[in-house]
């Protein structure tokens, strides 16, 4: 019985030839692509639960229906001319987006145990565009509820702008801030690993950072200590942006905005630096 035998090929086999990587343009194109999948691939988990944002934004609303109604009445912060009311708004649509970012790091873990980071991990794609996407999805996130804030401050008599282009500066604001505060919990998700370590150290710093801003009352107001903490403190310069976009107070706004732009980059740094630390 004659055994069949498979012929050798004539020809070498012809493999596709391999793609150049994008240079320049087409570079930045490609790396904001892959930015905006990652923001959307987050972003559709709130069709899961999209609770979440009216249950998050009962704290802040809280802050305004409570502390800040009862303040008005003392009148025992000093703010000009302008309502106390008026005063803390943007202090508490700062605080709404501290709130939503300061505990993300944990989402990072959950990606770690069940296996999607490491997934992540093993792509082409540079660790600051997963880490950047995944902040413009908390800042897009944080608008969300920040609008919850908005209506809230409204039929509370608030005196808010509605001049479109101070608000579309008021969303970049709320964008940038909460970046930075999603990235220092992703970096402190880097440094702790752990999922409870994280909420204990999330929960310890963020009335810290609150109170040591300007959200509430004025830096003059301070202690001489306070005040160099809340000139270093990113909050404050969000809160003091949107204070001058949304009512129109006197504001430093390149400076704040020029702080928020660089907190926000050093921030999304520190957190790629520190991502392969969760799956070794």
């Amino acid at each position: 019985m004659s055994e069949a035998h498979a012929e050798p090929l004539s020809v070498p086999a012809e493999f596709p030839p391999l793609r150049p990587a994008p240079r320049g343009v087409g570079r930045a194109v490609a790396l904001g692509s892959r930015m905006g999948t990652f923001a959307l691939v987050e972003l559709q988990k709130l069709r899961h639960d999209r609770t979440e944002l009216f249950t998050r934004a009962v704290q802040p609303a809280l802050w305004m229906l409570i502390f800040g109604t009862t303040f008005s009445r003392l009148h025992s912060i000093p703010t000009g001319k302008l309502p106390y009311l008026d005063f803390l708004a943007p202090g508490v649509i700062a605080q709404s987006a501290l709130f939503i970012a300061i505990l993300y790091g944990i989402q990072l873990i959950w990606d770690r145990d069940a296996g999607i980071l490491n997934k992540l991990l093993v792509t082409p794609t540079p660790r600051a565009a997963l880490i950047a996407g995944k902040c413009f999805a908390v800042g897009v996130r944080s608008v969300a509820q920040v609008l919850i804030i908005v209506v809230l401050s409204l039929v509370m008599g608030v005196h808010l702008t509605m001049n479109p282009l101070k608000l579309l500066g008021a969303v970049v604001a709320v964008i940038l801030g909460a970046s930075f505060f999603a990235c220092l919990s992703m970096s402190i998700a880097g440094l702790v690993t752990k999922r409870d370590r994280l909420m204990g150290i999330g929960q310890a710093i963020t009335m810290p950072l609150f109170f040591a801003s300007n959200a509430l009352y004025p830096i003059d107001l301070m202690p001489g200590w306070l005040r160099v903490i809340s000139h270093v403190n990113p909050l404050s310069y969000e809160v003091d942006a949107l204070r001058g976009l949304l009512i129109g107070t006197a504001t430093h706004l390149w400076l704040d905005m020029g702080v928020l732009v660089l907190a926000a980059v050093l921030g999304i740094a520190c957190a790629s630096a520190l991502l392969g630390r969760l799956v070794r």
